[in-house]
């Protein structure tokens, strides 16, 4: 009989009719069970349309009945009722909106700092657009913006005839962030509606134009800017960053819950600092390894890609060239390039 996780990946091929996304992203599934060849599944959906109701259960029994040792597949559905509860539903994601020109958003977070989540948001986006796409990078550490200093960038953004921010360009991507519009050495001591109304304004105030990708960089942890801009936007999934060690990885799993909890899908999960190759050729695994894999394993989450320590990459992020613009076919470009490639692939149709 499958598990819970099983179940759970299974369910995550069937469509909310209407949108890209699935209805384990939505949080829509509520209880899944398995006994003696039986899955139970309990969904809430919101929306008192029958036609959508009697969609979803056939798409959710046709996914579990493809899993082996399932010969009956129960689904319980719970709609809402009452004068607005029309065939749309209550729709709970009413307060966000699609930020006109931007096919996709797409959030990089990390439970904790300090593992490079800057780093691999810089070098993704470069390597995105080397592979065509049309990219913008937002960064949304407002108390500790580090893109402007790794993209290579201290230009001020200019304003348009339509009074929006005109977003910087550097290494074919285009920017936004706090550090293009404070001092360098100034310190940003914001409350959290600040924060709220500077990442909406990032997104709606900023003329992005059309883009293939917008990739969001983070802070760490799950406060203020993760909220504001969950709320804001719906995003197209989070690429999550950890390093091998147990300490990142117990505080990542948080953060991967803080994705499910709004009803983010989670794209996949890089493990960065994976391991470091001395000059003698010798493997060096600093941190550990393979820690990120068996995570994203575990959770039933795909696993985009490791990145090795390389004194290259710091080097690029410090003089604000990242490694795959300076030198995209060495082993540290190329390793990013992998898993931009993987995630090209896996959003391409969406």
């Amino acid at each position: 009989m499958p598990n819970r996780d099983e179940i759970m990946a299974a369910l995550k091929a069937v469509k909310y009719p209407g949108y890209s996304r699935d209805i384990v992203s939505f949080g829509l599934v509520k209880e899944v069970s398995a006994d003696a060849g039986a899955v139970s599944v309990n969904l809430t959906l919101p929306s008192n349309s029958p036609q959508l109701a009697a969609q979803i259960r056939a798409d959710c029994q046709q996914a579990l009945r493809a899993l082996p040792g399932v010969d009956e597949v129960r689904v319980e559905i719970q709609q809402p009722t009452g004068p607005n509860a029309g065939p749309a539903g209550p729709n709970p994601w009413a307060q966000q909106s699609r930020v006109p020109g931007i096919k996709r958003v797409i959030a990089v977070a990390s439970g904790k700092g300090g593992v490079g989540k800057s780093t691999v948001s810089v070098n993704l986006a470069c390597a995105l657009q080397r592979l065509g796409a049309r990219v913008g990078l937002l960064d949304c550490d407002i108390y500790g913006p580090t893109i402007p200093l790794m993209m290579g960038l201290r230009q001020r953004p200019t304003v348009s005839d339509r009074e929006t921010l005109v977003p910087p360009v550097n290494h074919g991507v285009k920017l936004m962030s706090i550090g293009f519009l404070v001092e360098d050495d100034q310190p940003v001591i914001w409350r959290g509606p600040l924060i709220t109304k500077t990442i909406q304004q990032f997104l709606f105030s900023v003329d992005w134009g059309d883009l293939d990708y917008l990739l969001v960089d983070l802070p760490p942890g799950t406060g203020d800017a993760q909220l504001s801009l969950c709320q804001t936007v719906p995003l197209d999934g989070g690429v999550v960053v950890t390093t091998p060690q147990e300490a990142s990885l117990g505080v990542v799993r948080k953060g991967i819950g803080m994705f499910e909890k709004v009803n983010v899908a989670i794209l996949g999960l890089v493990e960065n600092m994976s391991y470091f190759t001395a000059p003698s050729g010798e493997r060096i695994e600093i941190f550990g390894h393979g820690g990120g894999r068996a995570e994203a394993e575990r959770r039933s989450i795909p696993f985009l890609g490791e990145i090795p320590l390389f004194t290259q990459i710091r080097e690029g992020g410090d003089r604000g060239v990242p490694i795959v613009v300076s030198a995209p076919q060495s082993k540290p470009g190329e390793a990013f390039m992998a898993v931009a490639e993987r995630l090209h692939r896996m959003t391409a149709a969406t």
